[in-house]
């Protein structure tokens, strides 16, 4: 790791009155005042400009199987390299990586020189390079919210998109109208966090607001994106009956079609005194689901192989059978049912 940052003057920032600049990344819309910071601890005023102060830094670089981003309808058994900096604009108590995306209050000057090291060198054309080496044809932006680290991931996934890779976002939703637009050019997947669903889950376990969230999911559906949805149930949180069936009727007003992948948690960050997500929870959650008209539920982080495959909601025949990440799938052609011939929603094929 270098003590020497490279500054992206940031594309998504607007002028203020008194020398501000608001930057639009996400939802917060920070208003900073000169040599201020944003809530993510890495978007920052120095010299009248609003800069990304992480660009080309990657806190985490690895090669995972792409159903653990998870996508278990995008190019299934493929690997994908997973890329995150530090940073966050959530602040969620239940954070699994806290380490990086919870890192603030490190310094930098005008010039990028950092007081500590924030991850190594890794601009765009070497994590593409890296990508090519190890014969992967994906990558996710992921470990922390992509949204912070915005012209970073953008560069990135032009450069990926030119050497015909496809590019997945891990988020939580929190982004602006202007950072999709931003960034859909060179996007294929997301897969999406629906943490809660009050308002009051949101600001007083993540410090975010739900609305942008719904918001986002509902954009990228109605703009073709390929979504997936993740909900870390917390036991006592957002797993009252009530709440999950309120989450299940949303995702089922956009698409019965939306993946929902139902995960559990564990002790972690600020919330040590967790509970671990029972597995009667889950299932009792994966019921609610059902009962909701989704057609495509899964249980998470647990080892639950029946709820962890896929099957034909027409025929009901097993067209993918899971093991953890060992995937085995039951058809011939990707995307076609072998019993009843119905298409099945997904990335199948390139």
């Amino acid at each position: 790791m270098t003590l020497q940052a490279t500054l992206r003057e940031a594309d998504l920032v607007r002028p203020l009155p008194k020398g501000y600049v608001q930057c639009r990344a996400c939802a917060h819309y920070c208003a900073l005042p000169p040599e201020g910071v944003g809530k993510c601890g890495v978007r920052r005023h120095l010299g009248g400009r609003l800069y990304l102060v992480t660009y080309g830094k990657a806190a985490a670089v690895h090669l995972d199987p792409v159903e653990k981003k998870p996508l278990y309808h995008f190019h299934p058994g493929e690997g994908i390299l997973s890329v995150g900096t530090v940073g966050c604009n959530l602040f969620c108590a239940f954070c699994q990586n806290w380490r990086i995306s919870q890192l603030r209050g490190f310094r930098v000057d005008a010039e990028g020189h950092l007081d500590r090291p924030i991850g190594e060198d890794w601009p765009p054309e070497r994590i593409v390079a890296q990508a090519e080496a190890l014969g992967v044809r994906l990558l996710a932006y992921t470990y922390n919210e992509p949204a912070v680290w915005i012209e970073y991931v953008r560069d990135t996934a032009q450069l990926a998109k030119e050497r015909g890779m496809q590019n997945v976002l891990v988020t939580s939703g929190f982004e602006t109208r202007e950072a999709w637009s931003y960034i859909r050019p060179y996007l294929d997947a997301a897969n999406v966090d629906l943490k809660g669903f009050s308002e009051r889950f949101y600001r007083e376990i993540c410090g975010a607001r739900l609305k942008p969230v719904l918001e986002t999911l509902e954009h990228l559906v109605a703009q073709g994106v390929w979504v997936e949805v993740t909900t870390l149930l917390l036991e006592g949180y957002n797993t009252q009956e009530e709440e999950v069936r309120a989450m299940a009727r949303f995702l089922r007003g956009l698409s019965p079609e939306i993946p929902w992948h139902l995960s559990a948690a564990h002790p972690d960050y600020r919330m040590l005194d967790l509970e671990p997500t029972r597995h009667a929870t889950l299932v009792r959650a994966y019921e609610i689901a059902k009962e909701e008209g989704l057609r495509f539920v899964y249980l998470g982080n647990v080892l639950d192989e029946a709820r962890s495959s896929t099957f034909c909601p027409g025929c009901g025949a097993l067209l993918i059978r899971r093991r953890g990440y060992r995937v085995e799938p039951r058809w011939e052609t990707p995307g076609l049912c072998p019993g009843c011939g119905r298409r099945i929603p997904g990335v199948w094929t390139w």
